[in-house]
């Protein structure tokens, strides 16, 4: 229990961050699915909805899974439900309100991709996801959703228009 009041503070400060505006490109762009640069994981595509379900709580070395998800309005999240949990965000909604009364939490929401990138990066076992153009150096690309709906470990030759390299697991 000790461990847990860091972690909310962490999600709170987070949380409080303010959501940047909507861009029309942002629906539009490749989703990256975000684990810690300092903690890499393997992320195998058929245990993602497990971990965003939270039917699967623990990384193979036994540390726990610690998912965040955007917020419900977010075209991202829309498009990460649909392609990786099957549901609408809607869905998912009731989905949580039943787990819920099981004792099982949804997964943290955080307010625009800085605050998942933060997260991620500081936070043990997180994994998360942002547009694939919003990820940096403190977190490592596990995962890539294309514009098409194509899940997959490979970015392809997604460009962003900037000189950054991003890193993926090898």
């Amino acid at each position: 229990m000790r461990r847990l009041i860091p972690l909310a503070g962490l999600v709170a400060a987070l949380a409080a961050l303010p959501a940047p505006s909507v861009r029309a490109t942002d629906a539009a762009a490749p989703i990256a699915v975000v684990v810690s640069a300092a903690q890499p994981r393997n992320v195998r595509p058929s245990d993602l909805a497990l971990i965003f379900r939270r039917k699967k709580l623990f990384w193979s070395d036994g540390s726990k899974v610690n998912p965040v998800n955007l917020p419900a309005r977010s075209p991202l999240r829309g498009e990460f439900s649909r392609v990786v949990l099957s549901a609408s965000p809607e869905e998912l909604e009731k989905y949580w309100n039943d787990m819920y009364f099981h004792g099982l939490p949804p997964p943290f929401v955080l307010g625009s991709d800085e605050a998942v990138l933060r997260f991620v990066a500081q936070t043990p076992g997180a994994i998360g996801y942002v547009s694939y153009c919003s990820v940096d150096t403190r977190v490592v690309v596990a995962l890539v959703i294309s514009t098409s709906g194509q899940l997959s470990p490979d970015s392809g030759t997604i460009s962003c228009g900037r000189s950054d390299s991003r890193k993926t697991p090898q």
